[in-house]
């Protein structure tokens, strides 16, 4: 599965990819592979784990998953911190352009709430797919892994760096 996403800043417009996929509904004590990042969401229904792909700089936001179709169920990138560079949340804007498979999006606060999930979304499209606000870091999982596992706007995103 791949995504190409389209980040909107206050001065430009920043293209990048990535991609992802979903997650089993675990506990979320179990440890990342390695070259991977321990992600939990916890959710009305328990607390799910994911072990995925960290971007963090502009070029792997840039390049993401692109293209691929090898991400593990429990897979899927992380984009954070984002912005690239640093410096307070920005809106974002992402869209599936490249991307063969549907994938959730959550758009994640400061915080490590969800402040919008973009589920299912459409392959191929060049349609951008906003984050409705601010957000410091955006996750891609498997699409319709969001419906399966109960999560919804405001439950809690946390992984090693980010916010606890």
């Amino acid at each position: 599965m791949t995504v190409r996403f389209a980040a909107v800043l206050a001065m430009g417009l920043v293209v990048a990819t990535s991609g992802c996929g979903g997650a089993k509904d675990t506990a979320a004590t179990a440890q990342a592979p390695s070259g991977t990042v321990a992600v939990s969401i916890k959710s009305a229904n328990g607390t799910h784990a994911f072990a995925v792909e960290l971007a963090k700089t502009a070029e792997e936001q840039e390049r993401g998953l692109m293209f691929r179709t090898d991400i593990p169920e429990n897979g899927g990138m992380l984009f954070a911190p984002y912005p690239p560079e640093g410096g307070p949340p920005r809106a974002a804007n992402f869209w599936m352009k490249n991307t063969p498979s549907p994938l959730d999006i959550l758009f994640i606060r400061a915080d490590g709430t969800i402040a919008r999930i973009a589920e299912n979304t459409v392959p191929q499209s060049e349609t951008l797919i906003p984050s409705g606000e601010p957000v410091s870091a955006v996750l891609e999982l498997r699409g319709g892994r969001v419906l399966d596992l109960g999560i919804s706007e405001g439950d809690r995103v946390t992984w090693s760096g980010g916010p606890r």
